[in-house]
């Protein structure tokens, strides 16, 4: 019996502790979700293995600059002798040749020869060769730099693809927060409709005011409620985009929560701390930031690779020259041996000058199109920095208005919460006062949330004049 005791001891309290892990709640800033969205995003990961890849390129490269070594190696065995020949093979059949070979016949045995000579039945050869290149057009040269762009490029790709994904995770961010803010205004006002369903009610039992109040009063709590529900749904959406954006697991069921997947109504973002600013304090000019955007730099490297691709494409056409050192040793006649060797080699195309002709041509029209492309982008890049930064003060300029609005509504529910007190107006009239200034709370929040975003992108390009 005490044994069963312990257990269900053990499972009250293993289940306590569940339940007590699905109540705690998370909040999640702006910078957790963003370096949460680098260590999992598909994009980063993609840009880093392009890096990588660039880099590897960059060293295989670098290598044409070292000498090339080569072993070889030769063995063979003939079934018949390659060479087997003899006096009629040299001289011919004649007279001659017959008296000469009967009397080779006759004393090559006392000598200790044949009177045929059979070579290469069989033999070998091993050695090493040292190729070491002088000059080869100026390609290895400019194959190194155009590898060099590579990896640079690969970089500011990087950057851009993590500018882009910092862009969605900011935009998923502030819609959430936006939706948390008016689910705070939405409670707040339910608050207050229940207070005054509760004072309509004792009215209504004194007799100091109709039915008419009450229905008013139910009917703006059901239009709350339905606004409660499809609020709540939002936010669970938004939930989800966000977290699988940065790669935060979670759970839509609150019996199935664990730590490593809590429930999703107990993850949260934080509100920002900091107050909005107005955009002159965050000003710089636009031109300058253009300048310094990865996009520009992009460009130019475009426009250095097509020429550097020109030149190796010259220099297929130029004289090639090599030096290089070979030993061997081999076996095949006589008595094993061994050599050394030194030669130089001059390789002068001859033929194809017609075909590289063509191809500097259409390689110089692919530079002139990378610089037409960069002048022309280059300008819509500054066209897209200004126009970030009139976003930016249209948002400033519609949360300043959303909040003298709010101001105004605030003031006047503050009115008639006083002609409510003083018994001079009624419940009905106070609570549509109340729902009109949550409407112009939820007006400022979504224009709040549209200024942070508009800051953020902008702070985004702004900071590239600071690398």
């Amino acid at each position: 019996m005490k044994h069963r005791y312990l257990i269900l001891i053990g499972l009250g309290l293993l289940f306590a502790a569940g339940s007590q892990a699905r109540a705690q709640s998370s909040e999640l800033s702006l910078d957790e979700c963003r370096h949460m969205a680098l260590d999992c995003s598909n994009a980063a990961v993609k840009a880093r293995l392009d890096i990588r890849a660039a880099q590897y390129q960059k060293q295989e490269a670098l290598s044409e600059y070292f000498p090339k070594v080569s072993a070889f190696s030769l063995g063979f065995k003939a079934l018949n002798p390659m060479i087997d020949m003899g006096i009629k093979d040299i001289f011919g059949s004649n007279d001659f040749t017959n008296n000469l070979q009967n009397i080779i016949d006759s004393y090559a045995p006392m000598v200790g020869v044949t009177p045929r000579v059979s070579l290469m039945s069989g033999g070998y050869t091993a050695g090493v060769s040292v190729l070491q290149p002088v000059y080869a057009g100026g390609r290895i040269v400019n194959g190194n730099r155009l590898a060099s762009l590579g990896v640079e490029a690969a970089r500011l790709s990087g950057s851009i693809a993590e500018r882009k994904l910092m862009g969605d995770v900011d935009e998923l961010y502030w819609e959430l927060v936006c939706l948390q803010e008016k689910q705070t205004t939405l409670e707040s006002a339910l608050e207050m409709i229940a207070m005054l369903q509760r004072d309509a009610s004792a009215a209504l039992e004194a007799g100091l005011v109709t039915e008419d109040v009450l229905e008013e009063l139910n009917y703006q709590k059901n239009s709350l409620e339905s606004s409660k529900i499809q609020l709540r749904s939002g936010i669970v959406l938004a939930k989800m985009n966000l977290f699988n954006t940065i790669g935060q697991e979670y759970s839509l069921i609150a019996g199935a929560a664990s730590s490593r997947k809590p429930f999703i109504d107990s993850l949260a973002v934080k509100l920002p701390d900091e107050m909005p600013q107005s955009p002159e304090n965050y000003y710089s000019d636009p031109d300058d930031i253009a300048s310094a955007l990865e996009e520009s730099r992009l460009l130019e490297l475009q426009v250095q690779a097509g020429k550097l691709q020109k030149k190796m494409a010259l220099g297929e056409a130029l004289p090639q020259v090599a030096v290089g050192a070979g030993y061997s040793y081999s076996q095949f006649v006589g008595d094993p041996r061994s050599n050394l060797t030194a030669f130089a080699t001059i390789q002068v195309p001859l033929s194809n000058w017609w075909k590289t002709s063509s191809k500097l041509g259409r390689l110089q029209t692919e530079v002139e199109k990378a610089e037409s492309d960069r002048e022309y982008l280059s300008s819509q890049l500054s066209l897209k920095v200004r126009k970030s930064y009139l976003d930016l003060t249209t948002a400033w300029d519609s949360y300043t208005l959303a909040l003298e609005a709010e101001d105004m509504a605030r003031s006047s529910f503050q009115r008639q919460e006083v002609s409510y007190k003083a018994g001079m107006t009624n419940a009905s009239d106070l609570a549509s006062t109340r729902v009109k200034l949550r409407q112009q709370e939820d007006k400022r929040i979504e224009a709040e949330s549209d200024y942070f975003k508009a800051l953020q992108i902008w702070k985004e390009l702004r900071k590239a004049t600071n690398n």
